[in-house]
Order: structure tokens, then C-alpha cells, then sequence
């Protein structure tokens, strides 16, 4: 007995030794350096947690959201330690040619040494606060089953991964494992799946789909269109568990969804249904709690494109890059993940300081264009079927509309890339034409395109698509 006090005692006072000593260093004002050398080493355990729950199943929904907390933490994290490392090239010699490039706020070097030394401070406590948290996390973490990994899915190139959406990916993995709860009712499960256009919706399916024991959980997997839901081969058979995908690009009456959920009662038990959509209202057809994938955030954003722009290049070699990168994330944050990728696939193939600031410009007075012509942002505009302003992407008066490439209007049109028309405006083609803003390098492969036509310089652009058929936007 005591041995046992003793032992008390000891572990009693180990712990309040440590809690003084932590108290003395959160209290004591930390210099930038010790900032930034915290920073690295909770980064270095960040990310190791986060990539090792990659790799895992989870299936508890309180693993998830503490996974979504410390990733948001981690990614501003990055992006206070690229400031912080970056700030005194902003304020050396070459302030004035850097600020005019970057249209930094002009204010004075003590006033930008606080905000960043506020928010080094603010990043660097969010992040110790999310670790410290994960200590229960990781140790349920090793109880959960590891998934098979392939090459592909190990980030072997840069350009080949699904970024981010930690735990969406979790939510859509476990609703496609687990068993059915409710043994009175055949009816399968459904799971809304409900954002953006060029938000990753397909992509994040595709994803999850190409995961081992989903292919083999599921005998098949039917992809449908929302418009014509009844259009399932009537006679088709029904054997073993299968995985329902719909793709809703206009909203349906209940009473179209009910005749088509009485129909594939006929599917075995386990099957499942997700929902594919843009329209918010059509996540009242799930059975469970719909995922929404809201647009990345701006740190989320930053890193993607830092990572896509650079590549194997390591970005300490070129800071003044960096910080043009830090302009072009502010940029897209407004746009869509394509133009990261887009913009990235550009940007990479010449590393100068002059070509970036070029195509910054080009990207700045695009969106500033269209601001003034229509009051939206290219994105918005985008979404809604409305024309976008290109003309400072291609030096000729442009205007462009987002549609669903058929293998009719590609035979009639000549097809021109972004990155092409934007290196090189003379490989633009004197009649209307189709760009290809990208094509994604993973499945499900989706080329994202739109008709392009040219107008008189000052005539209002909306008026050239008067009278021509809108095509539909895919989702």
C-alpha cells in the first residue's frame, strides 16, 4: 500500500510540476523564431495524424469532426509560417516593387510585424489546442482497420490526388460500409451529397468507389441520370448488394422520387443510393444526414495551390514566388478548384518572377471586369448559365458560357486549351471555338469546357447569346 501512495504521489506531482511549467511558457511572450519553431514541430505531429487517418477507417462521426478541426487548424498553420518566413523580403529593399505587384495594404512595417505576429500567435495556439486534443483520437485510431494502399493513393505525383475532404471521405467511406439498421425496412439507404458547381462532388465518389472494400462490398454500380430517373432498364436484374449513384441537375416532385424509391426496393439488402446535386432542396430524399461540400477554404486553397504550383521545386528556392502564389490563392478563393489547377498547370511550366506577376494581372483584371460588367464573380456567373468577360486572358474582346461537351459541337468548333490561349493569344481562332479549361487527371476524368464567342468591343455581351440554345452545365 505504500508503494502504491508512493507511486501516487510521484505521478501527483510530475503532473504539477508540468502543468507549472506549461503555464510559465504560455504565459511568457514568445519571440518570433521560438513561434516559428513551435510551429514546425506541431506541424510535423499534425500532419502525421492526419495522413495516418488517411489510411484508416473511421466510423466514429466525433473522430471526423476532430479530424476536420485539426486539418483547418494545420492548413492556417502553413500559411502563417510561409508569412512569417516570408515577411522580410516584403520589407526589404525591394518593399516598393513587391507591394505594387501584390497590392499590399500600404501601412507601416510596425503595424505589419503585430498583425503578423498576432496571427503567428493565434495560429500557433489554435493548433497546440487541436494536438492536445488528439490523444484519445490516436489511440482509437490504431483500433481502426487500415486500408489497402496503392501507389496512386500514396501521392506519388502531385497532380493525381483527391486534396483535402478528410472527413467527407470518412462520412461517404462508413455510410457505404455499414450494415443496414433497420431490419423491417428494404428500402436501401440514402445519402445527399449536395454542393457547388466544380466543388468535387464526383470526384469525392469516384474516390471513395475506387477503395477496395467498397468494390468488393457492392456487385455493381449504376450511375443514372436525375432527369429521367425511370429510364433503369425495367427488366434489368437485381443480384447482390448494388451501389445507386444519381446525378440531379434539376430538382423532381416526391411523387416521381417515391416511384422510383418503391422500384429499387427490389435490390438486396445493403444496397445503397447516393445523391449527386447542387440543389439544397434535394437533400430531403436522404435517409441520413446529408454531406456538404462547401468550397475549400482559403488556407485549404493556398496549400493545394502552393503544392500543385511547385511540384517537386522546393518553394524555399523562390520566395518571391511564393508570395505571388499567396496572391494567386486569394484570387481563386473567389473562382473555382479548376483554376487552381488550371492556373497551377500553367504557372509551373515557368518559374519566373515576371510570368507569374503577368498572369496575376491578366487574372485580377478578369475578375474585376466582370465585377463591373454584371456585379458577380466569374464563378457566380459560371454557375447560373451567364456569359464571362475573357478578354483579358486572350487580348481580343471574348465572352464564354459553360456547357456539356457533345461530340457534335466538338467536330464543328476548334478546340483551344486555357493554358494555351493564355501563354500564347494568337492560337485563338478567328470563329467561335470551345476551351478547355481542364481535364482532371483522376477519375471520374471530367473535362470542364466552355463555347466561346466573339463580340464588337463595347457591344454588350449578354446580346450574343441571345437566341442560342443554353446547354446544360454539368454538375
Amino acid at each position: 500500500m505504500e508503494i502504491v501512495m508512493s507511486a501516487v504521489a510521484g505521478e501527483l506531482m510530475s503532473r504539477f510540476i508540468s502543468f507549472l511549467v506549461n503555464k510559465y511558457n504560455s504565459s511568457r511572450p514568445r519571440s518570433a523564431e521560438e513561434v516559428e519553431e513551435r510551429l514546425q514541430h506541431l506541424l510535423m505531429r499534425a500532419c502525421t495524424i492526419v495522413e495516418e487517418a488517411d489510411t484508416r477507417y473511421l466510423t466514429n462521426s466525433s473522430m471526423m469532426m476532430q479530424l476536420k478541426t485539426l486539418s483547418e487548424a494545420m492548413y492556417r498553420a502553413y500559411r502563417v509560417l510561409d508569412i512569417s518566413r516570408y515577411q522580410a523580403l516584403q520589407d526589404g529593399t525591394s518593399s516598393n516593387e513587391v507591394r505594387s505587384s501584390f497590392h499590399l495594404a500600404k501601412r507601416p512595417r510596425t503595424t505589419a510585424d503585430k498583425v503578423t505576429h498576432l496571427e503567428s500567435h493565434g495560429a500557433l495556439k489554435s493548433l497546440e489546442i487541436a494536438v492536445a486534443h488528439m490523444t484519445e483520437f490516436v489511440v482509437l485510431l490504431g483500433g481502426c482497420e487500415r486500408m489497402f494502399r496503392r501507389p496512386y493513393d500514396v501521392y506519388l505525383y502531385t497532380e493525381n490526388f483527391m486534396f483535402a475532404r478528410h472527413a467527407e471521405k470518412q462520412r461517404l467511406l462508413s455510410f457505404l460500409l455499414q450494415h443496414n439498421d433497420h431490419p423491417g425496412d428494404c428500402a436501401p439507404d440514402v445519402l445527399p451529397i449536395i454542393g457547388g458547381a466544380a466543388n468535387g462532388k464526383k470526384t469525392l465518389v469516384a474516390h471513395v468507389c475506387g477503395d477496395i472494400r467498397v468494390r468488393s462490398r457492392f456487385s455493381s454500380v449504376l450511375h443514372l441520370n436525375g432527369d429521367n430517373l425511370m429510364s433503369i432498364d425495367q427488366g434489368r436484374s437485381m443480384f447482390g448488394m448494388m451501389l445507386v449513384v444519381i446525378e440531379f441537375a434539376s430538382d423532381i416532385g416526391d411523387d416521381e422520387w417515391k416511384k422510383f424509391h418503391s422500384f429499387v426496393k427490389r435490390m438486396d439488402r445493403g444496397s445503397k443510393i447516393i445523391i449527386i446535386s447542387k440543389l439544397q432542396g434535394l437533400a430531403r430524399f436522404g435517409s441520413v444526414k446529408p454531406v456538404f461540400l462547401s468550397i475549400l477554404s482559403y488556407d485549404e486553397l493556398r496549400y493545394l495551390f502552393k503544392t500543385l504550383v511547385f511540384g517537386s521545386v522546393d518553394p524555399a528556392e523562390h520566395p518571391r514566388l511564393v508570395q505571388i502564389a499567396d496572391e494567386f490563392a486569394k484570387v481563386q478563393h473567389s473562382i473555382t478548384l479548376v483554376s487552381t489547377n488550371m492556373f497551377a498547370d500553367v504557372l509551373r511550366r515557368n518559374l519566373d518572377v515576371k510570368f507569374w506577376r503577368c498572369i496575376l494581372e491578366k487574372g485580377l483584371k478578369m475578375v474585376q471586369r466582370n465585377l463591373s460588367m454584371y456585379g458577380e464573380l466569374p464563378t457566380m456567373l459560371v454557375q447560373q448559365g451567364q456569359p464571362v468577360d475573357i478578354t483579358d486572358f486572350a487580348m481580343h474582346p471574348l465572352s464564354m458560357t459553360r456547357y456539356t461537351i457533345n461530340a457534335s459541337i466538338k467536330e464543328e468548333s476548334p478546340s483551344v486549351t486555357f493554358g494555351e490561349l493564355l501563354i500564347d493569344p494568337s492560337v485563338r481562332p478567328e470563329q467561335d471555338f470551345i476551351l478547355v479549361s481542364w481535364k482532371s487527371r483522376i477519375a471520374p476524368h471530367n473535362t470542364f469546357a466552355h463555347f466561346v464567342t466573339s463580340y464588337a468591343q463595347g457591344a454588350d455581351v449578354g446580346s450574343s447569346f441571345l437566341g442560342r440554345k443554353r446547354r446544360g452545365a454539368p454538375i
